[in-house]
């Protein structure tokens, strides 16, 4: 075997229909368009998700549900992170700057400690919110709990 007689498998190439070439290829004509209306002019294109006149499925199916424009998304920490980074970083402040640090939260987003896990060391903790359970917690560990001025 060499290079110089390499072929595809049988059947696997197949011709382009060439339309559009005259009479005696057997698509000259209309080329394979039928006749007269839009799809048989240039430039036409379909609407996205045109069903032939039929109502399309984007208007079949009820709208539900609403948006509301007001909601406040926070990013969920809870306790048992924080006791992590306070063994961790050996801090007693736990704030903004030190969650951007370790990738907890981006730079612009709120975020709320939440009462999964327990405290064993006082620390000092600043947030955008807390649960009731997270600052009863963090008060019995012997820290405080610091709602950040927006």
């Amino acid at each position: 075997m060499d290079l110089s007689n390499l072929k595809p498998a049988a059947g696997s190439i197949k011709t382009r229909k060439r339309i559009g070439r005259g009479q005696g290829s057997g698509r000259g004509g209309t080329s394979t368009k039928g006749h007269k209306g839009a799809q048989s002019r240039t430039g036409y294109s379909r609407k996205i998700g045109f069903e032939g006149g039929q109502m399309p499925l984007q208007r079949r199916i009820p709208k539900g549900g609403f948006k509301n424009i007001n909601r406040v998304e926070y990013a969920a920490i809870n306790l048992d992170v924080l006791q992590g980074l306070a063994d961790e970083l050996k801090v007693t402040k736990i704030d903004r700057e030190v969650l951007i640090g370790k990738n907890l939260i981006g730079k612009n987003e709120l975020y709320k400690i939440l009462g999964r896990g327990e405290m064993k060391s006082g620390l000092e903790v600043h947030a955008d919110k807390f649960s009731e359970s997270a600052k009863a917690a963090i008060e019995k560990a012997g820290g405080s709990a610091h709602v950040n001025e927006k």
